[in-house]
């Protein structure tokens, strides 16, 4: 009995509460994401120069390296401020997404039921697909936002005001070359057009094809810093792609861009109904 008492005594597991497994579920939660995000930008590079000194430091400890470990303790405030301050872009975009979860949205959501399922009709839907894909027929390039829930004030600002109602006529024809507003991109809020040759944040993202230019960086750029659909033209191919959550979907058919535009329209019903008609909806591109 008294060697159970000294020895095995121990080996009983602690009380567990409900509350525990919360907390546990949830730090393996934040844990997931910001790994996630960490490979997604920059701050992969910084994780890997941190690790190297980490290992610097504890091989320093070990053969007691007292002036390196001083410098280490002097610098390492300072260190933390300059990397926040390097970083910042990469913090903010991280808050961003993370309020674009709209993960109290539900609870405070008291819009009426018609605004809520419906952004826009369904003639600025064809408008905008019919005009998407005879800009690409003539390979004409296009840039061509769609807000969602997430304001874009901020890029309307750096174009050109047009407010007035989404045909697919007006779209060619701002695109069209050598016209003062084909360059840039415009934004389409609700069934009308708000501003033309808006400048849109690049996109930074390592992992997008090297043979990708200006035009579907800008188009993932917005991606990344808002909720919003963005289809690109490509002037020198005539393909069409989708950027949406900062992932670019390339060389999209039709039927595949009404879907996406329908579901940016939010009339989920008219989304299910093509699926079932469609029994399936295959992109027949590649995802960066």
């Amino acid at each position: 009995m008294s060697f159970f008492k000294d020895y095995v005594a121990w080996l009983s597991f602690p009380q567990i509460r409900v509350t525990d497994i919360i907390e546990i579920l949830i730090i393996a939660f934040v844990i997931y994401h910001v790994v996630i995000w960490v490979k997604q930008t920059r701050a992969w590079i910084l994780l890997k120069g941190l690790i190297v000194l980490l290992v610097l430091y504890l091989i320093a400890s070990i053969i007691n390296l007292n002036v390196i470990l001083y410098i280490f303790f002097k610098t390492i405030n300072v260190g933390i401020i300059a990397l926040i301050i390097v970083f910042q872009p990469e913090f903010r975009k991280a808050l961003e997404q993370l309020g674009q979860k709209n993960l109290v949205g539900p609870l405070f959501n008291f819009s009426d039921s018609k605004e809520r399922s419906e952004r826009f009709s369904d003639e600025t839907v064809d408008a905008i697909v019919r005009a998407t894909f005879l800009l690409a027929k003539t390979k004409t390039g296009a840039l061509i936002v769609i807000e969602r829930e997430v304001p874009l004030d901020d890029y309307e600002k750096t174009g050109i005001a047009i407010d007035s109602l989404v045909s697919s006529q007006l779209l060619i024809n701002i695109f069209e070359h050598n016209t003062p507003l084909h360059d840039g991109a415009i934004i389409v809020r609700g069934n009308r057009i708000a501003a033309a040759t808006c400048y849109l944040p690049l996109s930074d993202n390592m992992m997008l094809s090297k043979d990708l230019g200006t035009r579907h960086r800008a188009g993932v750029g917005i991606s990344e810093a808002s909720d919003s659909l963005t289809i690109i033209v490509s002037e020198e191919t005539g393909k069409v792609s989708i950027a949406s959550g900062g992932t670019l979907i390339r060389n999209v058919d039709g039927d595949y861009l009404r879907s996406q535009v329908m579901i940016a329209q939010n009339k989920t019903s008219e989304v299910k109904k093509i699926k079932i008609w469609k029994g399936r909806i295959k992109n027949e591109g590649k995802v960066d």
